[in-house]
């Protein structure tokens, strides 16, 4: 029996609940240990999952701390070898569990695997089929919207969606937990891209298969507070990741990707509220090492992580920038033709 645990963060989610959690208690040939971090909602979704669902674990925060303090409080409650982020909006196939733990089995290079998430309202479409980059300064799902059918291979990603994703524990402690400065947003695509830089892959399982209804917390695709975050950690994100000579090689073509999306949102009258988000990515001060801690912070465990990380955080060789740049080349013509 595969034993592994699933975090799940929880924003007003109370609606989603029922389902996602039921869906979880029925995997075949897997036994999950469900850890619910709740971020200071307003609804009943602590006491409905209380109730209903008393063998969940819950951490309840008193205000909304983000997604990636959320996630970061579940994963350092883990006991396995093994974790798996996952969306409160999603319901999962009976084999979600077992799939992702035979895709981690199956590649021991892997920091991370993502499940085919689809459409809960349109079963037959993808909703993302794996996360890529690409030199425009873009990060983007492929296939979504598109047929399933198209999507049944497995495949090298960029990084994971953290919306329904296993990660490595061993692998974790290696590049640190999700950046709080992220708040929500790419913070999945930085923790994927600093496994990357240190030697890790990420790849899709197409067969580990989850429904996912979208927008569950943010309420919709384009809103002021989605722009504006995304719009920050994209800047954040390249500060972070690109050393300065890869910074200035893409210059152009960020400078280009960054003026599309501006009119882009501008369209839809949030031009000023991307601009401002761009702007807070520029100032943005960079986490440091004892930031991204897996240990409790101010623990010992922390201290001995935090020396040790410093020398192997963002060490990667000069090989796996340009192996990384060529792949952000490849992603543009991916993200411009979308054919999987």
């Amino acid at each position: 029996m595969i034993k592994v645990s699933v975090v799940i963060p929880n924003l007003n989610g109370m609606e989603y609940l029922n389902d996602c959690l039921t869906s979880l208690m029925g995997q075949e040939g897997a036994q999950a240990q469900v850890i619910l971090v709740d971020n200071g909602s307003a609804d009943e979704s602590v006491a409905f999952v209380r109730e209903r669902f008393p063998q969940v674990q819950l951490e309840v925060f008193p205000e909304n701390r983000g997604f990636c303090e959320a996630v970061n409080a579940g994963i350092r409650l883990t006991k396995t070898e093994y974790v798996i982020l996952l969306n409160n909006d999603t319901v999962c196939d009976p084999h979600f569990v077992r799939e992702l733990v035979e895709g981690m089995r199956s590649h021991p290079d892997a920091f991370s695997c993502q499940a085919g998430m689809r459409m809960l309202s349109e079963p037959d479409r993808m909703d993302d089929a794996g996360d890529y980059y690409c030199a425009l300064g873009w990060a983007f799902a492929l296939g979504k919207g598109q047929a399933a059918e198209k999507y049944r291979r497995e495949r090298r990603i960029f990084s994971a969606c953290a919306g329904a994703a296993i990660y490595r524990m061993s692998a974790l402690r290696q590049t640190g937990l999700f950046d709080p400065q992220h708040f929500a947003y790419l913070e999945d695509l930085d923790i994927g891209w600093r496994a990357r830089i240190l030697g890790y892959k990420n790849y899709f399982i197409p067969q580990a298969i989850v429904y996912h209804a979208g927008s569950g917390t943010s309420g919709s695709r384009y809103n002021a507070f989605k722009v504006r975050h995304s719009a920050r950690n994209s800047v954040y994100v390249i500060r972070k990741n690109m050393p300065v000579w890869q910074i200035l090689l893409n210059l152009p073509m960020l400078a280009a990707g960054f003026a599309v999306k501006t009119v882009f949102f501008a369209r839809k009258g949030l031009g000023g509220v991307y601009v401002k988000g761009l702007l807070e990515g520029l100032r943005m001060k960079k986490s440091g090492i004892a930031a991204l801690a897996f240990g409790q912070p101010g623990s010992a465990e922390e201290g001995k992580q935090t020396e040790r990380r410093a020398v192997l955080l963002f060490s990667g060789t000069a090989a796996v920038y340009v192996r990384l740049q060529l792949e952000m080349w490849h992603n543009l013509m991916r993200r411009l033709c979308d054919r999987g």
